[in-house]
């Protein structure tokens, strides 16, 4: 019987099972073992579903329907129970869940060439931070869907813990490690014992030191970028001219949030916008949020504000290009301001690692590696944060999008 491990991610997904002895990850959109969390319902075809790259191109190429995005984001939330409007239909996002989960399970049955009913699913240390009923409610939803999409032997596993044993395959003698798994929508910390001598052990309960996690993510980073570099071009921070109010900021939120830019195409909020724009100080700029608005074009802010956000990893600038707002529209983006706009959650970051280690009754310099992944974790001052927490600590990474489904496979291929 062939178990396999999924790591179902607020931006992208990958599922694997064990060949020959090896964590191996199935191609789930052409060659490809990465497939970016994403659903197209394309109401020009009246009920097509396109899924990962496939998804973002068609919404890209304008063709007429709705993209959603970072729905794991939602889980612990009430927004979990909302419908979407496809096609005149409603239809609950659990659902739209359960598709991309479906999916993800029969390209790993192609691969391994049999049925697969047993998954290791990873999720979070923290789905809610400081709540623990919604927390466990978020678990319970994920294997409700797991369930509904044909999976019949459901068990789950910490992220960070999945890639402490993919990190450990590479290790030569036993380390002492601060996993941090900086994924899209969460950030998760364990201290492991790790070492070849431990590699086969069925029970490594005893190798884990603790745990913690926190709501911060890479999602909150491309909010953070959002809102201080593009929001302000669409009217956030202006003025109105009656009594020199603020713009209400509520909508600019809305739209900067992957997982709720949908809920902003409301003829409510279309017709409050257009209301804004005639009392607006600067109403050129509340014509831009208007146009978002009518058009749909949330997403597409969101994905320029992402490239720019990778971007600014390797540059100290990063144009964010928004001709299709307005004819040479662009917000320049800076590495320094971008810092700024997220020195809040790197703090937070740089608190939970540290927590972590104080949890597992260490010293800072006790940690010998700090091993870094996820995709967020290529951010320069996400690194720094956590650095911080064991300064002395080598830092160490690799298969920083694939890391967590290696180590969940390699966790099912153990279990069955």
């Amino acid at each position: 019987m062939t178990a396999c491990g999924l790591d179902f991610g607020t931006s992208n997904s990958a599922i694997g099972v064990v060949r020959d002895g090896t964590a191996t990850l199935a191609p789930v959109e052409g060659d490809n073992t990465l497939l970016p969390s994403a659903v197209f319902f394309d109401q020009e075809t009246k009920g097509r579903v396109l899924l990962g790259e496939a998804a973002i191109a068609a919404y890209v190429d304008h063709t007429e329907g709705r993209l959603m995005r970072a729905l794991k984001s939602i889980l612990g939330s009430s927004l979990i129970d909302e419908e979407t409007s496809l096609g005149g239909r409603k239809v609950p996002l659990t659902k739209v869940v359960e598709i991309f989960v479906q999916n993800l399970k029969h390209k790993a049955e192609a691969f391994a060439g049999e049925e697969i009913t047993s998954v290791v699913m990873g999720r979070p240390v923290r789905f809610v931070d400081d709540d623990d009923t919604a927390d466990a409610r978020a678990q319970a939803v994920l294997e409700r869907v797991a369930r509904e999409a044909g999976f019949r032997d459901i068990a789950f596993a910490y992220e960070p813990i999945a890639a402490a044993h993919h990190y450990e395959q590479t290790v030569q003698r036993e380390e002492l490690v601060l996993i941090a798994d900086i994924g899209g929508g969460t950030s998760d910390f364990s201290i492991v014992r790790v070492g070849p001598g431990r590699r086969d052990r069925t029970d490594r309960s005893g190798d884990v030191l603790a745990t913690s996690g926190v709501r911060i993510g890479g999602t909150d980073l491309d909010t953070a970028l959002s809102l201080t570099s593009v929001m302000p071009l669409l009217g956030l921070g202006t003025q109105l001219v009656a009594k020199n109010l603020p713009m209400p900021n509520a909508i600019y939120h809305q739209l900067a949030t992957w997982a709720t830019i949908n809920f902003a195409y409301t003829y409510r909020n279309e017709r409050e916008v257009g209301e804004l724009q005639s009392l607006a100080a600067e109403p050129e700029k509340v014509a831009r949020l208007l146009k978002l608005v009518h058009e749909g074009l949330g997403h597409r802010v969101a994905f320029a504000v992402e490239d720019a956000k990778i971007a600014l990893s390797a540059e100290d600038r990063a144009a964010i290009p928004l001709a299709f707002l307005e004819a040479g529209l662009s917000a320049l983006a800076t590495r320094h301001e971008f810092d700024r706009a997220i020195g809040t959650a790197t703090e937070r970051l740089y608190k939970a690692a540290g927590g972590c280690i104080a949890a597992a009754g260490l010293k800072p310099e006790a940690i010998e590696t700090i091993f870094l992944t996820g995709g967020s974790s290529r951010v320069p001052a996400v690194r720094t944060a956590v650095a911080r927490a064991s300064p002395s600590a080598r830092i160490a990474g690799g298969s920083d999008l694939l890391s967590v489904a290696l180590g969940l496979a390699q966790m099912a291929g153990r279990a069955v």
